[in-house]
């Protein structure tokens, strides 16, 4: 998808602070972060959610994006929160499979 920004934003395209990356996905900071530690990973490849034939490989690609992240922002031991929307209902802004990497504080229990 040519005029996907998380396309263009993965593949370099677009500068972002890239926090990892592999050949298959990409880890960087969020602009608008919702916590101290905020990182969006994507597939490099565009898919518009989790059930959007994303084959075994990009996922696992994206786990050991979110596995160096919490080592790299230190929130693999306090805690950290992974989590994906899929549609409009769902909160998904953006049409591209993304996790959200969330920690450096307590956080809420509350995802509504």
């Amino acid at each position: 998808m040519s005029e996907c920004i998380f396309c263009k934003l993965a593949n370099g395209e677009i500068p972002t602070e890239m926090v990892y990356q592999n050949e298959r996905a990409a880890a960087f900071t969020d602009t608008s972060p919702l916590a101290p530690v905020h990182v969006l990973v994507v597939p490099k490849a565009h898919h518009d959610n989790m059930l959007d034939g994303v084959d075994a490989q990009t996922f696992m690609a994206m786990v050991d994006c979110v596995e160096h992240v919490v080592e790299l922002t230190g929130v693999a031991k306090s805690g950290f929160r992974v989590l994906t929307n899929a549609g409009a209902d769902a909160g998904q802004t953006v049409n591209h499979l993304h996790w959200h990497v969330l920690g450096g504080k307590r956080l809420s229990d509350s995802l509504a």
